[in-house]
């Protein structure tokens, strides 16, 4: 007797990630670079975290969006996927142009413990993102689908609906918007759209009670949180520089060194296996 995909742990797993999106209140999701920043948003209180493709790649050295990132994104993925919270891997375009490959790609994500795949467009043909969701649906139709289009990031808005509407009848689970601001224009989409939509925090814009306000059902951070963490650093070392003692929080030595894994930990055996 074959037992029901939705019973099992990663079943299970999925299907309260998909549910995050349709609570009474929007998934915030924030987005981690490693392993000690996804550990520690965890810890405090966040059951799902995504990750950031320019966090890994800058701190790989590589560039984001280009594709250079693969091994790094799934070695992240495996090193997290079986903790215990939600995952899920901002992949850029997938690695590739090739929808198969992209499928085989997503197929692993998931064996490591993900439950959800963010994969932009690019501005790239809308058919060959479509084809691409399709597939990943095919070959893990646990895996949720955040279908992101870049028409706002890097356009001027101009095609996104249709581009929308094709991903969500390619399978997708949720589409993403980032760049997109504007309370109007998301409520627009809201209405037209048969998915939950995910748009990207913004600080100079609506808050996520507003964005609630308008039908958002999912608000991520992106790079945002690397972005301020490199930023803190850097005041750090200035003010030290100047003569000033650093300000804002510096979590406790012990606190960091205890973000490791117990299964990394020198002389501890430890297993992984697949939630």
């Amino acid at each position: 007797m074959t037992a029901d995909p939705q019973q099992t742990p990663a079943g299970r797993a999925a299907t309260a990630f998909a549910a995050l999106h349709r609570a009474a209140e929007p998934l915030l999701l924030p987005n981690a670079w490693d392993h000690a920043s996804a550990r520690a948003l965890a810890g405090q209180g966040f059951g799902a975290v995504g990750t950031t493709s320019l966090g890994v790649a800058a701190a790989a050295g590589l560039p984001d969006g280009a594709a250079a990132t693969r091994e790094e994104t799934l070695r992240l993925a495996v090193a997290l996927g079986s903790e215990p919270f939600l995952l899920s891997v901002d992949a850029e375009g997938g690695f590739s142009d090739d929808p198969d490959e992209v499928a085989g790609f997503a197929r692993e994500l998931y064996a490591a413990g993900a439950v959800g795949i963010n994969l932009e467009d690019g501005l790239g043909p809308t058919a060959r993102h479509a084809a691409k969701i399709a597939a990943v649906k095919r070959a893990a139709p646990g895996l949720f689908v955040n279908a992101r289009t870049d028409t706002h990031w890097l356009g001027d808005g101009d095609g996104t609906l249709a581009r929308l509407d094709a991903y969500q009848r390619a399978g997708a689970d949720a589409v993403f918007v980032p760049g997109l601001t504007d309370l109007r224009g998301i409520e627009t989409l809201v209405r037209h759209l048969e998915v939950p939509l995910n748009v990207l925090y913004s600080p100079g814009g609506p808050s996520v009670a507003r964005l609630a306000d308008v039908g958002v059902r999912r608000v991520s951070l992106g790079s945002l949180l690397y972005r301020r963490a490199l930023g803190a650093a850097l005041e750090a070392a200035a003010d030290i520089r100047a003569g000033r003692p650093p300000t804002g929080t510096t979590p406790p030595y012990g606190d960091v060194a205890g973000l490791a894994a117990p299964s990394r930990t020198p002389g501890r055996a430890g297993t992984r296996t697949r939630r």
